[in-house]
């Protein structure tokens, strides 16, 4: 069950201070997270490593960030936050689109 608990935090890629409404799980600047659960809020994960934007998907109207963990490789996905870089998000979800569209040539 989803424990919804208010943290602030460092981004730990780019430096930018985050503050947390209780669902924050990245950075809305760089798109950073990192791998602290096991089931979303849990904080049970003991990983912790740096969780990268790999690509992004868009479908009924909203992104979803895909992430690789730098230190174990589990990939997951988690809803983008309003806040976020729309600029990157588009930049994600564009690197899938080519990524298929090579494949295909």
């Amino acid at each position: 069950m989803f424990k919804k608990t208010v943290e602030n935090f460092t981004c730990e890629n780019c430096g930018f201070k985050v503050k947390g409404t209780g669902f924050t799980d990245h950075c809305p600047k760089c798109l950073a997270s990192k791998h602290v659960d096991i089931e979303p809020g849990d904080r049970l994960s003991k990983c912790k490593g740096l969780m990268l934007p790999i690509s992004a998907d868009y479908s009924r109207h909203e992104f979803k960030i895909v992430y690789k963990c730098t230190k174990c490789g589990l990939i997951k996905k988690v809803s983008a936050a309003p806040a976020d870089d729309k600029e990157k998000l588009e930049f994600l979800a564009s690197l899938k689109k080519t990524s298929l569209n090579n494949k295909f040539k």
